[in-house]
């Protein structure tokens, strides 16, 4: 490609101007701290770069997943399982600003009403995509089901490697963390075992 039709290269994205001017801003004098010439080719764009691509990682503080939900609720008399298992999730621990990221397995048993298979995932990623830790992450998941579908019970389990103690720290390359949460019908030993089995809990 040669450097005219390079520089009319156009990229289309949302992003508010003021607040990635101003994290612009900050991540300039971090990268200064850091000891960074921020004038060189490869980092002289990084502070807006960085700006844009921490308003996309946290964006999901900004949407209402129980309106996801609600979007796609049918009445239907199914009271069965209903499981969405290997739901990829990408998160930020709040402690380090790494990221961590697994996979999430959700199941709930319908009290007259179900939801789109795919607003299940999109919760996920809505919580995930937010500063977090797994163990709030896994409830805010069950909470947010549970309150907005009033199922007979809630199942959420999340497997994730976490890069804070992969790359720093630690530096445990194998570690894996695993939360779960449970209500109503999944807090007896019967139903929680059929879910389990049924996800394998090999998720990773």
């Amino acid at each position: 490609m040669n450097n005219k039709n390079r520089n009319n290269y156009q990229r289309t994205e949302e992003f508010d101007k003021e607040t990635t001017e101003k994290l612009a801003l900050h991540y300039t004098e971090i990268l200064k701290l850091l000891g960074e010439d921020i004038t060189r080719e490869g980092i002289k764009e990084t502070p807006v770069r960085v700006a844009k691509a921490m308003q996309f990682l946290t964006h999901g503080h900004c949407i209402d997943p129980e309106e996801i939900l609600r979007s796609a609720m049918f009445r239907e008399d199914y009271r069965q399982m209903v499981i969405v298992k290997d739901i990829e999730l990408y998160s930020m621990c709040e402690h380090h600003m790494l990221p961590f990221y697994g996979k999430a397995h959700v199941a709930y048993i319908p009290n007259h009403y179900i939801t789109g298979l795919s607003k299940i995932a999109r919760v996920v990623d809505v919580f995930a995509r937010r500063l977090q830790v797994q163990e709030r992450l896994t409830t805010q998941i069950k909470d947010c089901i549970q309150n907005t579908l009033n199922p007979l019970g809630v199942a959420v389990v999340i497997e994730a490697h976490h890069m804070c103690m992969q790359m720093r720290g630690v530096q445990k390359q194998n570690s894996l963390t695993t939360t779960s949460d449970f209500t109503g019908a999944f807090l007896k030993e019967a139903t929680r075992k059929e879910f389990l089995s049924l996800i394998d809990r090999k998720i990773i």
